[in-house]
């Protein structure tokens, strides 16, 4: 998608206080509002300078825009990393984004890139909860392996806090958290640390920090919610005559036994081998069947004996008409 520069559009530097990023702001609004503007493309350029204003006005979305514009190069199509917004802690409380979603941002006439990063389904489309006579929850993504998922464990996060300093500017201040991860716990799943969310000045009770959990593709298993699914190649006398084989499993290898005449995309449940849970999730393995080379002589004369002696197979006789 196309960057923005949202400097460029206020007219500020890239070092702007925050006084000086709402003067530019009130400046611009005031010469291009569609109601008295009598510029060319009022409404657009209006709405542009709306949009950056919206981002460089947050201390937690501008911290996480200039981290993602300092690796863009003009002339170049902008591609976000997906997991760009890892490592942030923003006060996005749990349960807090719009209930319209990226579309309602749309609506409001932000473009796809502010929608993509900071829309109602990016982590920094809430407003944050405070909690009576408290300080705000925040709100963290934490990204992890499958086989975390499947056993638990305990990590260190490192996480990076905007916060606004006394002259204007934002600076992000890094701290660590220790969170255990719960055995079985499903991606977008919140962890809950309590009271180590905004602090009150003075005293008074902290917010909390909610982990949104991440799991990261895995190589061999793709998920979906407890269950688990792994494509298995087989060797095509073990799908036709039946054969045990052995299946790796997030628990460890298990015996399966393929049942003669399988098919390439049948799947064969293992029930309980998934992700733990009440109840636990199921391990599906998906057949797919491999057809060695024909690249030996051998080879060729046994696929050239399949071809005369089985007259009676049609590949195709599904799709005939």
């Amino acid at each position: 998608m196309e960057y923005r520069d949202y400097y460029k559009i206020l007219g500020v530097a890239r070092t702007a206080t925050a006084e000086q990023i709402k003067k530019s702001y009130r400046r611009l609004a005031r010469k291009y509002h569609p109601d008295v503007s009598k510029e060319k493309d009022a409404e657009s350029k209006f709405k542009e300078v709306k949009e950056a204003y919206e981002v460089l006005k947050d201390p937690e979305k501008r911290a996480a825009y200039d981290q993602l514009g300092s690796e863009w190069k003009s002339g170049e199509q902008f591609r976000p990393p997906p997991d760009w917004a890892s490592g942030f802690e923003f006060g996005g409380g749990a349960g807090t984004r719009g209930a319209g979603g990226a579309h309602a941002f749309e609506e409001q006439g932000f473009s796809e890139f502010f929608s993509q990063l900071f829309g109602g389904r990016s982590p920094f489309g809430g407003t944050g909860r405070r909690q009576s006579a408290g300080g705000r929850d925040h709100h963290a993504r934490i990204d992890v392996e499958l086989e975390e998922v499947f056993g638990g464990g305990t990590r260190t996060l490192e996480l990076k806090r905007p916060e606004m300093k006394t002259d204007g500017s934002v600076e992000l201040r890094t701290h660590t958290v220790r969170v255990s991860i719960p055995s079985g716990v499903t991606d977008g799943q919140l962890i809950r640390l309590a009271g180590q969310g905004e602090a009150v000045p003075g005293g008074g009770r902290s917010g909390d920090l909610y982990l949104e959990v991440h799991v990261r593709p895995h190589r061999l298993y793709q998920l979906d919610g407890r269950n688990v699914t792994l494509t298995l190649p087989v060797a095509p006398w073990e799908a036709a005559l039946g054969a045990s084989v052995t299946v790796p499993t997030l628990g460890g290898p298990v015996e399966m036994q393929v049942p003669a005449g399988a098919q390439s995309g049948q799947k064969l449940r293992l029930r309980g081998r998934g992700l733990p849970g009440q109840p636990p999730g199921d391990a599906y393995v998906q057949l797919k069947v491999v057809l060695p080379p024909a690249d030996s002589p051998e080879a060729r004369t046994l696929y050239e004996s399949m071809r005369t002696q089985l007259v009676g197979f049609h590949s195709r006789s599904d799709v005939r008409r």
